[in-house]
């Protein structure tokens, strides 16, 4: 019962926070960040946890727009970083969120290395060759996992992965759609919205308006929703 209530509590901190980011990226204002506390114990701090679900997507709005994070957003953005580094044994979708906030954290915080906010040797970025013969079912649920990369010209092995096969990201995303599943539905829209070659056919502005409608109770549905809307509105402009 004490690991049910935990995992309810996480998920619910991780919901708050994934709302503080949307408000973020409809409004253009900072991250809120709801509901964290002063961090005295950084391996037992729910907030922590919280932000290490989410990932490098806290700090979007400020990558996005751009506008630098208030202190308190990137601080515990930076002890999050700290605290959680990837086991030797972790699997490579951890290992790449670990990357993506390291590159997040340095892009705000040219802290030096050494000083805890992640060496040199952080910013080297995964293997993502398990990638290269994945079905595109596995394709899409890997790169849903990974939606925090999908980011306007950040270029990293796994972004390349994804251009090269933007129908097989297509045929995934309406899988997800069929099989109800909105988080991945909204994470493979967001990748889409970034992808040449997307078919027009897909309706892809349509189908994410009906993501995020079936997936309004979930505010992570929300988040991937409104990067992919500003992402695509920000191409427009380009």
């Amino acid at each position: 019962m004490e690991q049910s209530g935990t995992s309810a509590l996480l998920q619910g901190a991780v919901q708050d926070l994934a709302s503080d980011v949307v408000s973020a990226l409809r409004g253009g204002d900072h991250v809120r960040m709801s509901g964290t506390e002063t961090v005295d114990d950084p391996e037992g701090s729910l907030s922590l946890a919280a932000v290490r679900v989410l990932g490098a997507d806290l700090l979007l709005p400020h990558v996005l727009f751009p506008t630098p994070p208030v202190p308190e957003a990137l601080t515990v953005f930076r002890r999050t970083v700290e605290a959680f580094p990837p086991r030797p044994d972790a699997a490579p979708t951890v290992r790449w969120s670990h990357w993506a906030m390291t590159r997040t954290l340095r892009r705000f915080d040219m802290s030096p290395p050494g000083s805890g906010s992640g060496g040199d040797e952080d910013l080297t970025a995964p293997d993502a060759s398990w990638l290269d013969a994945a079905t595109w079912q596995v394709l899409t649920h890997q790169l849903a996992v990974l939606a925090p990369l999908a980011v306007p010209g950040e270029d990293c092995a796994v972004s390349l992965v994804a251009r090269r096969r933007p129908v097989d990201v297509a045929r995934g995303f309406v899988r997800a759609v069929r099989r109800r599943d909105w988080q991945q539905a909204a994470g493979a829209g967001r990748w889409l919205t970034l992808l040449d070659g997307v078919p027009d056919t897909l309706g892809l502005e349509t189908g994410l308006d009906f993501v995020e409608l079936m997936g309004s109770s979930d505010p992570r549905v929300a988040l991937q929703v409104q990067a992919a809307r500003v992402m695509r509105v920000a191409g427009a402009l380009v």
